[in-house]
């Protein structure tokens, strides 16, 4: 495995339930997945795109409380057409929660309302003339992984009671719109672009052991067609299922379906290397699972030791100091309470607010 590929190792050190929302990202973050996704959802648009340019703005619009339901990228890619368009921007949000929100029209049109906002500071720090402004549009997609079938209208429109007479005032745009869990797979794999055989076996990551054998033996024999000019992308997408495996099965069922994507591969060089890539996947996650195991261990010890000198030198303690010292995670913090609770002379001495 490569060094570059042991560092995208680190960024999959999360919770299971986070899978979908840092998996995406990561395969939306290589410009051939988001041309493979426009494929899908948006094929009339792929000649006039020049994806070879295309390039990710380092910036999300997705407010702190949010971060836990949906995530979002920002693509910047010069336009094809003829037109006085020289640029546009693709504005993926992941939407990975498990229920349908019949607020999403409102919510694209936010996020939208404000990449353009962001744009219009940019030219007014470049000192851009305002007679030459313009913003890019934006094309927005809406990438849903949940379970629960969307039948929600992504507009504006649908959240009101409107008479014809006021339907002129309402913002009307188009939103792409992917519900994984529920596109036909043919759909999915019409261009046969590697990006949509990686969703046929996430549509599958709750299915039968049967169900996603075939659709990983499907897959990895399309993926494995990849010639050595496109070996990067073979890799991350081999990557993305040893992933998907070890994050979404049940370990009994782990070595054998690492075992058959390698029987899928032609060649012994790409075997090899797939077989050294879920070892090494394999290992650094038991290990990543030991230390943090350790670390719990730690931090739960130390919150015990804290809580029994409360006790002895305080008692009672309030119950809301008890709650707020048992979902402390920092060890510093919990050591420093500790010293503190040694000479503190009443609880008001200590400082329980983290400065």
């Amino acid at each position: 495995m490569t060094d570059r590929e042991i560092e995208a190792l680190t960024s999959f050190d999360f919770p299971i339930e986070h899978f979908h929302n840092r998996s995406t990202r990561w395969l939306l973050e290589d410009s051939d997945n988001v041309r493979g996704l426009l494929e899908i959802v948006a094929a009339h648009l792929i000649e006039g795109l020049d994806f070879s340019r295309l390039l990710h703005i380092n910036r999300s619009f997705i407010p702190d409380n949010l971060r836990e339901q949906e995530s979002d990228l920002v693509y910047r890619v010069p336009f094809r057409g003829e037109s006085a368009t020289d640029e546009l921007l693709i504005y993926i949000l992941i939407e990975h929660q498990s229920t349908v929100d019949p607020m999403m029209g409102f919510r694209v049109l936010f996020y939208m309302m404000q990449i353009w906002d962001f744009q219009r500071r940019e030219l007014e720090s470049n000192n851009v003339p305002k007679s030459v402004w313009r913003l890019r549009p934006i094309i927005p997609i809406v990438f849903y992984t949940g379970e629960q079938t969307w039948h929600t209208p992504l507009s504006l429109s649908s959240l009101m009671n409107l008479p014809d007479i006021l339907s002129g005032f309402i913002p009307k745009f188009d939103t792409l719109f992917l519900s994984v869990k529920h596109t036909d797979a043919a759909e999915l794999t019409r261009t046969d672009h590697p990006f949509g055989w990686l969703l046929t076996v996430l549509q599958k990551e709750h299915a039968t052991k049967e169900e996603i054998r075939t659709a990983l033996m499907e897959a990895v024999t399309h993926i494995d067609t990849l010639d050595a000019e496109k070996i990067g992308q073979w890799r991350r997408s081999i990557f993305y299922l040893y992933l998907l495996i070890l994050h979404r099965r049940p370990p009994k069922e782990h070595e054998e379906l690492q075992t058959l994507i390698h029987q899928q591969m032609k060649e012994p060089s790409r075997r090899e290397e797939g077989e050294t890539m879920a070892q090494t996947m394999a290992e650094y996650l038991i290990q990543q699972g030991e230390e943090h195991g350790e670390k719990r261990g730690e931090i739960r010890a130390k919150r015990e030791s804290l809580l029994k000198l409360l006790h002895l030198r305080f008692d009672p303690v309030p119950e809301t100091l008890i709650t707020k010292v048992s979902v402390m995670r920092s060890l510093s913090r919990l050591d420093t309470l500790f010293e503190q609770a040694v000479t503190a002379q009443t609880l008001d001495e200590i400082g329980w607010e983290d400065k």
